[in-house]
């Protein structure tokens, strides 16, 4: 049976981290799970929930180096045949865990796959949803090439075995936004990844998130870290992401500013 280890980082999350745990918690279907939780040291009294689960949660708090050292240290303590990353404040969709269950019992061959994510706000409501729509067209066909000219993965839909864990290595500390898609890259340098065209995940977009307000740092992070991965290789995927950084850097700023002048939060726009 499939052991999945479902990696979980956190710091300061004790609004969102009671309902992440309960949609790995709620997962059924043929295989076994484990739950590791690494904190940061968290003072807004994440631990004292993490400690209400007893042992259905692993869980350290302690001082890190970031969310890339939180990781490296949930995958050490991992013991799982696959591994999945869920942040703190994300969701597993109902049945995630036993799709993923059944592609790598069945599919010996697939090292990692993706799924479909949806977008929700605080309260859980779907948000953004031309953004999900615009990724479910890209995600239908995986190339290395189409995956570094733009990086159409969400981060909760990712699943890998812990044995390709083990050849592709660590996550980047030095990296602040893009350690997942440089992961991913490096990931698909070796083998291709298996779409699963199921909604496995929802990821949430908040003005505290690291997405929410470091737009511009991300994408150019996201360039670069593209740039090291083709080493020279794929200039046109390289030409391609930066047309697409500028792109969607415009459209997030569109965003932005449609929410500042919010009727509700500002009054009628100006004429």
């Amino acid at each position: 049976m499939i052991r999945i280890s479902v990696l979980t980082p956190s710091y300061n999350q004790a609004r969102f981290i009671r309902r992440t745990i309960e949609s790995v918690q709620s997962q059924s279907g043929p295989f076994e799970l484990e739950h590791i939780i690494v904190d940061g040291g968290s003072d807004d009294g994440t631990p004292a929930i993490l400690d209400s689960y007893g042992s259905a949660v692993r869980w350290i708090s302690e001082a890190d180096d970031g969310q890339a050292d939180a990781m490296n240290k949930a995958q050490a303590m991992a013991t799982g045949d696959v591994v999945g990353w869920l942040n703190s404040d994300d969701l597993y969709q109902s049945g995630a865990l036993a799709t993923v269950a059944g592609v790598f019992e069945n599919e010996p061959a697939t090292m990692w796959l993706y799924g479909k994510v949806t977008i929700v706000d605080e309260h859980d409501r779907e948000i953004r949803r031309w953004i999900t729509a615009y990724k479910n067209r890209q995600m239908r066909r995986f190339s290395l090439g189409r995956l570094l000219a733009e990086n159409w993965i969400s981060q909760p839909g990712v699943f890998w075995r812990r044995s390709a864990a083990e050849k592709v290595g660590a996550f980047r500390s030095d990296l602040h936004y893009c350690m997942d898609y440089d992961y991913w890259l490096r990931l698909a340098k070796r083998w291709p990844g298996h779409f699963v065209d199921i909604y496995l995940a929802a990821f949430r977009w908040h003005a505290g998130s690291k997405s929410g307000g470091g737009f511009v740092e991300q994408f150019v992070e996201g360039l670069n870290v593209a740039r090291e991965i083709a080493a020279g290789a794929h200039p046109w995927a390289i030409c391609t992401h930066r047309l697409n950084r500028i792109k969607i850097t415009g459209a997030y700023r569109l965003m932005q500013m449609a929410r500042n002048w919010s009727p509700r939060r500002n009054g009628p726009l100006p004429a």
